[in-house]
């Protein structure tokens, strides 16, 4: 089947002052607020300073990119979407991608790694914040081994017998 009608071409802007669209947007970026995420990204994240200002304001540019993230944005270009409507009334400090760009491009090895110190701390502190998992207070210890070798020797082969011997 075939529609014998030609599709409009339809174009949504949501650029009202008074919407805010990614309503759970502002749940999460309070929660990384209280959970401290600014507070480790400043005291962590060091990067050289520069004339163009790529090293300046950590916690506001993560602050940016994870609400960039939380809202969809899958790209640097998509991070715009947190400056249309409503958003840049709730939200202070909301960077332009092209500055965002840059602050990612200029991390190094050493800086992702200052990047993981944020996230080792900031994971504790959301996990006590947002107690999701009862009991979590007790401790189990659980043996995982990912670790695949071959066995070699008699006793390997003994167990193989004795396996071979309690099929037959």
């Amino acid at each position: 089947m075939q529609s014998s009608h030609a599709a409009a071409r339809i174009f949504a802007r949501f650029d009202d002052p008074n919407l805010a669209g990614y309503g759970g947007l502002a749940p999460v970026v309070r929660l990384a607020g209280r959970c401290a995420l600014p507070a480790l990204a400043d005291e962590h994240v060091r990067l050289p300073a520069s004339r163009d200002g790529t090293g300046a304001f950590p916690p506001a540019k993560l602050m940016s990119l994870v609400g960039g993230m939380v809202a969809g944005a899958d790209s640097i270009n998509d991070i715009d979407r947190m400056r249309h409507g409503g958003l840049p009334r709730l939200f202070s400090g909301v960077r332009a991608p092209s500055t965002l760009g840059s602050y990612l491009r200029s991390f190094s090895y050493g800086h992702v790694k200052q990047l993981h110190a944020v996230a080792r701390r900031f994971l504790p502190e959301l996990a006590a914040y947002t107690p999701l998992l009862p009991g979590t207070g007790q401790v189990a210890y659980v043996d995982i081994d990912d670790t695949i070798r071959r066995t070699y020797g008699y006793v390997k082969q003994e167990s193989d017998t004795d396996t071979a011997r309690s099929r037959a």
